[in-house]
């Protein structure tokens, strides 16, 4: 399964891993992970075994941080190297993430 979701510190968190290609086909594992939690206030995206990904991943990105209040969001992304970095810094998602780079070298 490409996606797999924990629920943390008394459901106040979820923290989810994607491996593989994040792209539409995983919409509804994605929806499903993020939306299991009703006092979740933090969400935790390790993208660190995504080896591509498209511009509906950018836009599951974009739903979840709405689903967890928009602004007020508090999303992080993390594990993010090679293109998945590229494409999210170049998307200017610094601006609505906590965007973390992958520290293996």
């Amino acid at each position: 399964m490409p996606v797999t979701s924990h629920v943390m510190n008394d459901g106040q968190e979820i923290r989810i891993a994607i491996s593989g290609h994040f792209e539409f086909e995983i919409y509804r594992e994605f929806r499903e992970a993020y939306s299991v939690g009703t006092a979740t206030t933090r969400y935790h995206v390790d993208l660190s075994r995504v080896d591509y990904l498209d511009s509906s991943a950018l836009g599951m990105l974009l739903l979840m941080r709405d689903h967890a209040g928009g602004d007020k969001a508090d999303i992080t992304l993390s594990g993010l190297a090679g293109q998945v970095s590229k494409v999210l810094d170049i998307a200017g998602f610094e601006r609505l993430f906590t965007l973390r780079k992958s520290t293996a070298t």
